[in-house]
């Protein structure tokens, strides 16, 4: 009697018993090598951004941060021509401007304003600064936040005294273009929140912040020092400045990640 041929599968196979059955389709996609080494990017080796999830290292800065930091500084350009050139997004300011001064108390208006007084925001930038250094050991985020904070009349004067604006309820005077005091209290609030917000369970300081700096624009436009026109463009100036703190606040971050996983 002949021998029945075994099958091209088991046809290799010496040990005895029964077949094993297979354990199914998702351990066919189980990544393996025939010499038994594990593959050359296995998913445990991989390092986590920041916010826990998968990814590499060092993180590729994103098409839409870039696209804002461009749009940034093409608003705080095109709003610098109109004042200079009196173009017509001038007019509509002005009438803006005319129907909120003086529709809140001085007295609201103002305590709101000192909000951006470089007494009262500065110092607390600089405690966020020394609590970033000392929780994460590194210095980059904190020297980025006070260089952004040092920029600021560094650009600010010299556009004041280029544009020469007068104000909203002083015509005889110049330089209210663009706000000094908006440009502080955003540099301030929101770099000390961009600093801690790494160690902090939720959002809340970064809220703090948006309000106080939203506070500061609003009591400013409506006490009547500053046209909205001119907050407006430190917005735009303040965005590439902080641009710059994130990206280092980032950069931290993914250090700190990669030096606890290695």
């Amino acid at each position: 009697m002949s021998e029945t041929p075994r099958s091209r599968e088991t046809g290799g196979d010496t040990s005895t018993g029964l077949p094993q059955r297979r354990t199914g389709p998702a351990f066919a996609h189980t990544p393996h090598r025939s010499d038994g080494r594990s593959p050359q990017t296995p998913r445990g080796a991989r390092q986590p951004d920041p916010g826990g999830r998968p990814g590499t290292i060092p993180p590729v800065p994103g098409r839409p941060a870039i696209l804002l930091l461009l749009l940034s500084l093409l608003g705080l350009a095109l709003t610098t021509w109109q004042v200079l050139v009196s173009g017509p997004l001038l007019a509509p300011d002005e009438r803006l401007s005319r129907a909120l001064v003086r529709t809140v108390p001085d007295a609201v208006t103002e305590r709101l304003s000192d909000l951006g007084n470089a007494p009262v925001a500065v110092p607390v930038l600089l405690l966020a600064m020394a609590y970033s250094v000392r929780r994460s050991r590194a210095w980059a985020p904190a020297l980025t936040a006070g260089l952004a904070m040092a920029l600021v009349p560094a650009v600010i004067v010299p556009l004041k005294e280029w544009t020469a604006r007068p104000g909203p309820l002083e015509p005889w005077a110049a330089g209210y273009f663009p706000s000094g005091h908006t440009a502080t209290s955003a540099v301030a609030y929101i770099g000390a929140a961009l600093l801690i917000s790494p160690y902090a369970r939720r959002p809340w300081p970064m809220t703090i912040a948006l309000s106080l700096t939203a506070a500061t624009a609003t009591g400013l436009i409506l006490r009547g020092w500053h046209w909205p026109l001119d907050v407006l463009a430190s917005c735009f100036l303040c965005t590439a400045l902080l641009a710059a703190v994130a990206h280092s606040v980032r950069r931290a971050a993914v250090r700190r990640t990669a030096g606890r996983s290695a």
